[in-house]
């Protein structure tokens, strides 16, 4: 059972919510992502864009990022689906919207979100005070890590069936978890049924950041260390994919924030562009 004390959103996971709004609200258009929905279930005070975090200035590299990453994501499980692949599991979900705001590709798919049991059970609770059905193709999977729960047993018991492709995400997680827990996730997945992916952000070390992006690096680093999360694991493009290969995955691949930002903010008015600082692997079984 959960707690009721503990059904509270994770910071971090709003601040995202925050941000992919704060781009429909302030950045030119087109929106590159238009998500508004979790500004809705989060639910901030009138003055929350007045936040040293929410300036629109001062977030101008870590909000394109967010809603950049965001992008790729549902264009590559809008592939995927295309392909066949009716399995979308997300990784630390937070306050993914992806359910609510396109339906008609989440009904292609059974998707699976994970994430601690605190966060899921605010998040059930908000979507149904703002009128969001769960639909029978969304399903929860409350995973306790702190107790050394196994999320893999957690998104079975779901009902995912791992004898059948799907798309596995992670962004956002990586930095937080040490280099062997990381290598053993991947381990995990390399035995995803065929025709499957695995995309997954990870940090850079910050010598191979955009000199222009370093402090900003830096500050969020600082920032995460204070709230007792500290970033704990940087990889190398090289690094990340040889422990894919090492886990088992024969296709693996880097892509670059660069590569990204060329293809989604390329000949924009507001001339809105990621920061550097977190690139993706993308590896396949």
């Amino acid at each position: 059972m959960t707690d009721a004390r503990s059904e509270e959103p994770d910071n971090t996971a709003v601040r995202v919510a925050l941000w992919r709004a704060m781009h429909v609200q302030v950045d030119d258009e087109p929106n590159v992502l238009d998500d508004i929905v979790g500004l809705q279930l989060a639910a901030p005070d009138e003055h929350w864009r007045d936040r040293p975090d929410m300036h629109p200035q001062g977030t101008s590299g870590f909000r394109p990022s967010i809603v950049g990453r965001a992008r790729f994501i549902e264009d590559l499980v809008e592939e995927r689906a295309d392909e066949g692949v009716t399995q979308y599991v997300i990784l630390g979900a937070g306050l993914d919207t992806l359910a609510q705001r396109r339906p008609a590709l989440g009904a292609r798919l059974q998707i699976f979100e994970v994430d601690q049991p605190g966060t899921q059970a605010w998040k059930r609770r908000r979507l149904a005070e703002e009128g969001y059905g769960i639909p029978e193709w969304l399903h929860f999977a409350p995973i306790d890590f702190e107790t050394g729960e196994n999320w893999w047993d957690g998104l079975t018991t779901a009902g995912f069936d791992p004898a059948r492709p799907a798309v596995v995400v992670s962004t956002g997680v990586s930095m937080y978890l040490n280099k062997q827990t990381t290598a053993a996730t991947l381990r995990q997945l390399s035995a995803l049924a065929p025709g499957s992916t695995y995309a997954m952000t990870f940090m850079l070390p910050i010598e191979l950041v955009d000199e222009a992006d370093r402090p900003g690096l830096q500050m969020s680093a600082e920032g995460a260390r204070r709230s007792g999360t500290p970033f704990v694991s940087f990889f190398t493009p090289e690094e990340i994919v040889a422990i894919a290969h090492d886990a088992g995955f024969g296709d693996a691949t880097h892509l670059s924030s660069s590569t990204l930002a060329d293809r989604y903010f390329t000949g924009r008015t507001d001339e809105l562009r990621p920061s550097t600082g977190e690139d993706w692997l993308i590896a396949r079984t």
